[in-house]
Parts: structure tokens; C-alpha cells; sequence
């Protein structure tokens, strides 16, 4: 026999919605290259000619559109087309831009220390973002960075 806790628990996960069936968020929205190769497409389908072929897992895009499984993205020097969803990921990371390294402090505020610099085309993982400063991780080296120097998050978007 069944206990209420074990139905529960039974409902609870007939409830579960598997990562693939979820609805994208709508888009313009933030994410990055997921897999370590990945095509970009003329148009939302094999059929359409590769333009380009990304070998950079983690770079940020931004997600413009999306039609069926395809993503219509923008990459950081602007270049636009479509890749399939499942090489798309959630994750945020964000690109070093501009010509000058960037500080990586140890606080988000002008004041902190600098622990270390992010040359531009560096490609960190994004979290703690508010008031203007993120939480920018490369490899390990974790540090806070200004958002004008990053290339992947908005001016005033929070992250946790």
C-alpha cells in the first residue's frame, strides 16, 4: 500500500517538465555556445549553408529569435544566423571588450583590489551582476568587473 507521502511524491514528479520540452524564454535574451563546435546557418534549417563555425564553447550570444528548435544569434562582433537549440545553453558568460585589459576586483566597487586583468577577447562566467559590476570568472580566477567592459549583460541587469 501507498502512503500519502509516496503519492505525493509520485505527483510531484509526473509535474517534472524535461529541460528540452520548456519553452526558450522570449527572445532577446542572453546565453552562450554550449558545445566546443558549433555551425552557424544562413537560415533555421540543416538545409541552409553554414556561414560560420564556432570552436569556442562558453562564447555569449544573443538569442534574437527562434523558430522550432533553431535560435536566430548575434555574436559579439555582430555577425547574425541561426544554430540549433541544443547547442545553445542557458549559462552567462560575457567577452572582454575593447582594446585595454580590464581590472577583476575583489569587491564591485572602483575601490576594490585588483586581483587580476582580463585581457580583451577573455570569455568569463557571469554571476552576482547588479548595480553596474559581475561577478566575472575565468578559469578560476574569479573577480568583480565593471559591465561597460564586458560584452554579454546589460548595463542594469541582475544576476544572481
Amino acid at each position: 500500500m501507498r502512503t500519502p507521502s509516496v503519492l505525493a511524491a509520485a505527483a510531484a514528479l509526473s509535474l517534472v517538465v524535461p529541460v528540452e520540452a520548456q519553452a526558450p524564454p522570449k527572445p532577446p535574451y542572453w546565453a552562450s555556445i554550449a558545445a566546443g563546435k558549433a555551425r552557424m546557418r544562413t537560415g533555421p534549417g540543416r538545409t541552409y549553408p553554414a556561414s560560420w563555425l564556432y570552436q569556442r564553447a562558453d562564447l555569449p550570444v544573443r538569442v534574437v529569435a527562434t523558430f522550432k528548435e533553431w535560435r536566430k544569434v548575434q555574436d559579439p562582433d555582430g555577425t547574425e544566423g541561426w544554430m540549433l537549440g541544443n547547442l545553445i545553453s542557458s549559462t552567462r558568460t560575457a567577452i572582454v571588450r575593447g582594446a585595454e585589459p580590464v581590472p577583476m576586483r575583489d569587491r564591485p566597487t572602483a575601490a576594490g583590489r585588483v586581483q587580476w586583468r582580463a585581457a580583451p577577447g577573455v570569455v568569463g562566467r557571469l554571476s552576482q551582476c547588479g548595480n553596474g559590476w559581475c561577478r566575472f570568472d575565468v578559469k578560476g580566477q574569479t573577480g568583480f568587473v565593471e559591465v561597460s567592459g564586458l560584452w554579454g549583460v546589460e548595463a542594469g541587469e541582475r544576476l544572481p
